[in-house]
């Protein structure tokens, strides 16, 4: 009887951790076709946006079930919306590169943000949500972290009131 139950066990322990297995042989591709090695990574961050409602958003340089297009990494970004003192602020991680390195782009709604030093290299473009004021834009970089502030600008309300008479 003991016999039987080790063997159905090994059994089931064996399909349980096949999958475990199979996940080392696709990393062993990797390193097999001499693409570049380094971290492959991918994610989702989730927060509550000002209305309440949870935003999701992807990150990383490697989609479920792809395999790595370059050797350029995505930072993580994070967007803060201060409504108090007016601003959008872009936080990026983007460590091993030194400021001079960093490239920032702001064209219609759109953050481009790129880096390269060394074997080190970050790109992603960040959509702005918000209405921001492009030409209010001032970066600082320290410690691996990347922030972009934004003027937001005051949407005022369109149209003509019509009186009733």
């Amino acid at each position: 009887m003991t016999m039987f139950f080790d063997s159905e066990i090994d059994r089931i322990f064996k399909r349980m951790s096949r999958s475990f297995f199979n996940t080392n042989d696709i990393f062993e591709e990797f390193k097999g076709n001499g693409s570049e090695s380094g971290p492959f990574y991918y994610g989702y961050t989730m927060t509550v946006g000002p209305d309440g409602k949870p935003v999701v958003q992807e990150y990383g340089n490697v989609k479920p079930g792809q395999l790595p297009a370059s050797d350029t990494r995505e930072p993580i970004v994070d967007t803060i919306v201060d409504e108090k003192e007016k601003v959008v602020k872009l936080i990026a991680e983007m460590p091993g590169v030194e400021k001079t390195d960093v490239k920032i782009v702001v064209d219609n709604k759109v953050v481009d943000l790129s880096a390269e030093h060394g074997d080190k290299k970050y790109h992603v473009k960040v959509p702005v949500q918000h209405k921001v004021d492009e030409n209010s834009a001032k970066a600082s970089y320290k410690n691996g972290i990347l922030q972009l502030v934004f003027k937001l600008i005051e949407e005022k309300p369109t149209g003509k009131k019509v009186e009733v008479e």
